[in-house]
């Protein structure tokens, strides 16, 4: 009898007390962002309604990556999803960045990218290394990344969003196109900007026409460029057209022949983008991308015409986050210091009000 006894009571306590303590792990887990597994947790999941917004966020660049981020969240009253890729260093970082400040309200996943996906398909260049960054290239790989919806803003680190992103979201992409990007022979506004410091806007400065395979492309070289830092992607449309593909079979013709090189205007991410969208692409709202803010330390927009665009972009060498740079304090006022005092800014980045403007939760 009292074996028997024995044997039902250890079933029951595996019966009824097992689960909880099970649960009970997971629920701390979770409350505990720097105790989770190896695998990274989803904060949230994915909402039909949600905006989905894909932002990369290296390391070295995190501060600019929370930015554009804060902006976003900020401007809208829209449900939006962010999807932050990162590499497996830097989850932590990413994770710690958002639960210890003012954006851990948002909803977000932590996407790791998987830099061998890159193995033989980009060649080193000491000129420009920054460009060479694996996460540079991740805008190539959407359709492979763990994302549910099918439709996406794809955006750099380096922008600010000062208009509503529900209204980019909802830019009408023309039957057969995969994506919608801001043509460089768009704003009048913005040519004198393009002349004063040398920016090519036509193909003639992203691929070299002295390549037969370059010429045989029946591209003409006086046709305008995009910049691929903000864009919107049809993730069914892109898949259909095998657009990953065929971006890839670019890079590796440039490792063959070297029809591009990141000396050039540009880096090595941009020129496969012009040649596989081609006259294939819908062109969204230029207010939608002011860019051309980081080219020169000193040549400066119109503060009027500036606070009319509904996004900034610091594309080119002079970031917001290095000293010197113009039209900071457009950047300052979404800038959210690190919590973990790895991410800092150089001198002269930020005013002390700036400095002031934020306490970190």
């Amino acid at each position: 009898m009292m074996l028997v006894l024995i044997v039902c009571l250890l079933l029951h306590s595996k019966l009824f007390r097992g689960p909880s303590r099970v649960n009970l792990k997971l629920t701390e887990t979770r409350k505990d962002p720097e105790h989770a597994p190896k695998i990274p947790m989803e904060k949230v999941a994915e909402g039909e309604d949600d905006i989905p917004v894909v932002i990369c966020a290296a390391e070295e660049r995190m501060g600019g990556a929370m930015a554009t981020i804060n902006s976003i969240y900020s401007n809208t009253d829209a449900s939006v999803f962010f999807y932050i890729v990162t590499l497996r260093d830097s989850i932590k970082l990413t994770r710690q960045y958002i639960e210890k400040t003012k954006l851990k309200g948002i909803k977000y996943k932590i996407l790791e990218f998987n830099p061998m996906v890159l193995k033989g398909k980009v060649k080193p260049d000491s000129s420009r290394p920054d460009l060479l960054h694996p996460l540079n290239f991740v805008r190539f790989y959407l359709p492979l990344l763990d994302i549910s919806h099918k439709r996406v803003i794809y955006l750099d680190d380096d922008v600010i969003v000062q208009g509503d992103i529900k209204d980019l979201y909802h830019t009408n992409l023309e039957k057969g196109h995969a994506a919608a990007f801001a043509t460089d022979c768009d704003l009048p506004s913005t040519h004198e900007m393009v002349r004063s410091v040398g920016m090519q806007t036509t193909y003639m400065g992203f691929l070299d026409y002295r390549k037969q395979e370059v010429r045989d492309l029946g591209i003409n070289p006086s046709d305008c460029s995009f910049n691929p830092g903000v864009f919107v992607a049809d993730i069914g449309e892109w898949k259909k057209q095998k657009i990953t593909k065929q971006l890839e079979k670019w890079m590796q013709e440039n490792l063959k022949e070297n029809i591009y090189s990141s000396a050039m205007a540009g880096g090595v991410a941009t020129p496969p983008m012009l040649i596989v969208f081609h006259d294939k692409y819908t062109i969204i709202d230029p207010l939608w991308h002011v860019r051309h803010l980081g080219w020169s330390p000193d040549a400066r927009y119109s503060e009027t015409f500036l606070q009319g665009a509904h996004l900034l972009h610091w594309n080119g060498r002079f970031k917001p986050w290095d000293y010197p740079c113009v039209h900071l304090d457009l950047w300052e006022k979404w800038f959210i210091p690190d919590p973990t005092g790895k991410f800092l800014l150089k001198a002269g980045d930020l005013t002390v009000e700036s400095q002031n403007w934020l306490t970190i939760g």
